[in-house]
């Protein structure tokens, strides 16, 4: 029981899971929000195209973080009345500031090193041969595929 106990403490602690929670909390309440304000302008349909979020150490200072500059010229364009729809909701906020999510960062792809770089294929491995012959022996004598069958078996070495 000692245990439970622990973790109710933990979690009722402000830095601990507790506030963690709270902030996650306030953070859908901020997002049901802002969708509310959206949908007052018309513009509900970005709500799916943007993150949200409080600048770190202010709680009046809002940032959106979209993913076309569309759609951040869009939203500079009704910060006024998006920031009265969030007050109208129970956010106040001072400031908006809308940016641009980086782009994803493109993976550098490099050949293996070694030996395994120029090293290719040779044959079937056991399992795949014994797969193929198999085929062969259900395949009609005069198929197509079975005479080709057999010459990619005689083909491929073991």
């Amino acid at each position: 029981m000692k245990v439970a106990h622990d973790w109710l403490d933990y979690l009722r602690d402000s830095e601990g899971l507790g506030g963690i929670l709270a902030k996650t909390e306030d953070l859908a309440k901020l997002k049901v929000a802002l969708k509310a304000a959206l949908f007052e302008l018309d513009l509900d349909h970005l709500a799916s195209k943007m993150e949200v979020g409080w600048r770190t150490g202010s709680q009046n200072e809002l940032f959106l973080l979209v993913g076309g500059a569309s759609i951040a010229t869009r939203l500079q364009q009704v910060l006024p009345s998006l920031i009265n729809g969030l007050a109208k909701n129970g956010v106040v906020c001072s400031v908006i500031k809308v940016r641009l999510k980086p782009a994803p960062t493109t993976w550098d792809i490099k050949p293996r090193e070694g030996r395994q770089a120029t090293e290719k294929a040779r044959g079937f491995n056991a399992v795949a041969r014994a797969s193929w012959e198999s085929l062969v022996d259900k395949l009609a004598p005069d198929s197509d595929l079975r005479k080709a069958v057999e010459r990619l078996l005689q083909n491929k070495p073991k």
